[in-house]
């Protein structure tokens, strides 16, 4: 294979590095969040998905390993496997144990991504899980570095980036007439506590912005596979704008990993001279290992047509696999601003009936507003998955209560454990409340508070475990699960 690049290696130590602590944070995620969101007694339960949606729809080893032990281990395996590559342990015993590691920890999280449903309905798992599988063919430290798979990684950064581009040309007009950046801080999913600092800039600056994130994102993308050094000056160009999204929000790891795959295009023997590194000595790649190399070429090429039909298409779709393996997959973000922020607040009472009287107090989530003096945290690249939802929850064109939302309800009133420990703030630290309501209001960022609301109206009426109206979800649910617990 072709190395005129002698600064492979340092990319390739770079892009394992990287990714082994994206999938530490995934996998820590998933230890904390898994079953109280999808385990045996989750909001939404896999096992029930699993009993309706076939092995070959959505591959997964929890098709064999059953129940919240098996989510647990399995998590924990992959904290340990993920910590193998930050630290580069899984590099220096060979190709098959390289291989073998990252091979498990693809297998592992697609294992959760598949049956994660909703809470795992996010375009960044599959951007974990192509460029993990990716990463199985880098090789480990003591082999000669494989220039096509670091092409294949700049394959990736450009759809990643150049998908996100387009979409948002052919989306909102506030990306043509450059006004999105006046909206988007304040209403983002998660902001962060430099997130109000960004919204008060003035309008010039986030015109500018606009432009920035265009050029980012439509014309620096096709340099990646321009010759040296104007490869390393677009990807430069596009880690500057990357930067800027990670430090005024929090989305997960979405901007992080993104990070280090369009760290691909870099110039890793400009890197090596100015950290004054010298190549070690590499040993010839096994024939085997080039093989399998140059089959996952041809794979990528073959199941990259969909996704450039995607990107040509008038009507673009972002954030789609078009293969239950997550392999070759089309992504984007944003192509739509929202304009106001709406967020719904629980609240619940332990009285035995509600009147206009009633104290009410709140539950507080980890990272989403709540709270209009709490400073909101910094969370990426950790994420919070109920707190997301309950982002889309409250958009206006939801219309209607999603049933996990009305689980989460539930739960509450029932004191769950599991469930509780997914917010910040349990009001009711003693005995679970009687009565639970939801309301909804609009956020915007205060002058002498992190936040001004004005109440819009009740999201939930105020619901008991004895109110008709969630004994005949509950009925219901339990009449549509009834087929599966009997199979």
């Amino acid at each position: 294979m072709m190395h005129n690049d002698t600064g492979y290696w340092i990319v390739r130590l770079l892009l394992q590095r990287g990714l082994g602590f994206i999938y530490l944070m995934a996998f820590l995620v998933a230890l904390n969040q898994f079953r109280p969101l999808c385990g045996e007694n989750g909001l939404l339960p896999a096992q029930y998905y699993m009993r309706l949606v076939p092995f070959r729809e959505a591959p997964s080893i929890f098709y064999f390993l059953k129940g919240d032990r098996a989510y647990h281990l399995c998590a924990i395996l992959g904290v340990i496997l993920s910590l193998l590559t930050v630290t580069g342990i899984s590099e220096q015993y060979g190709t098959a144990v390289s291989m073998l590691v990252w091979f498990l920890l693809w297998v592992i999280y697609l294992s959760f991504v598949n049956i994660g449903q909703t809470f795992y309905a996010f375009g960044w798992e599959s951007l974990l899980l192509e460029s993990g599988f990716l990463a199985m063919f880098l090789g480990p430290a003591a082999t000669q570095p494989s220039a096509a798979v670091i092409w294949l990684f700049r394959w990736l950064a450009f759809r990643i980036m150049f998908g996100a581009g387009l979409i948002k040309l052919r989306g909102d007009e506030c990306w043509r007439d450059l006004t999105c950046l006046d909206y988007h801080f304040e209403s983002q999913p998660m902001p962060n506590p430099l997130s109000r600092f960004f919204h008060r800039l003035p309008a010039s600056v986030h015109k500018a912005g606009v432009l920035f994130n265009h050029l980012a994102e439509v014309a620096l993308p096709i340099l990646f596979f321009a010759p040296q050094p104007v490869a390393a000056v677009a990807s430069a160009g596009c880690l500057l704008f990357l930067l800027s999204i990670i430090v005024s929000g929090n989305f997960a790891w979405l901007n992080w990993l993104t990070a280090i795959i369009c760290l691909s295009p870099l110039g890793g023997d400009r890197i090596a001279a100015w950290l004054s590194l010298e190549p070690p000595p590499f040993i010839p790649q096994p024939p085997l290992f080039q093989a399998l190399t140059w089959g996952l070429v041809v794979l990528v090429a073959v199941r990259s047509v969909e996704p450039v039909r995607n990107l040509i298409s008038k009507q673009q779709i972002m954030n789609t696999s078009f293969d239950p393996f997550h392999l070759v997959n089309t992504y984007g973000a944003f192509g739509s601003i929202t304009r106001e922020r709406y967020e719904i607040v629980l609240e619940g009472t332990d009285e035995e009936k509600v009147t206009e009287e009633t104290d009410w107090r709140a539950y507080e989530f980890r990272g989403k507003p709540g709270d209009p003096q709490r400073m909101p945290p910094f969370i990426a690249p950790y994420h919070l998955r109920l707190d997301w939802l309950m982002w889309f929850e409250a958009m206006p064109s939801m219309g209607g209560h999603s049933r996990w939302f009305i689980h989460l309800v539930i739960k509450l009133l029932q004191e769950d454990r599991q469930t509780l420990g997914l917010l910040s703030k349990n009001p009711f630290p003693h005995h679970p409340p009687r009565f639970i309501r939801a309301l909804y209001y609009r956020y915007t960022y205060g002058k002498d508070k992190w936040w001004d609301r004005e109440l819009v109206g009740d999201h939930l009426p105020p619901l008991s475990l004895e109110d008709n109206a969630l004994k005949l979800v509950l009925a219901r649910y339990e009449k549509s699960i009834a087929p599966l617990l009997q199979s």
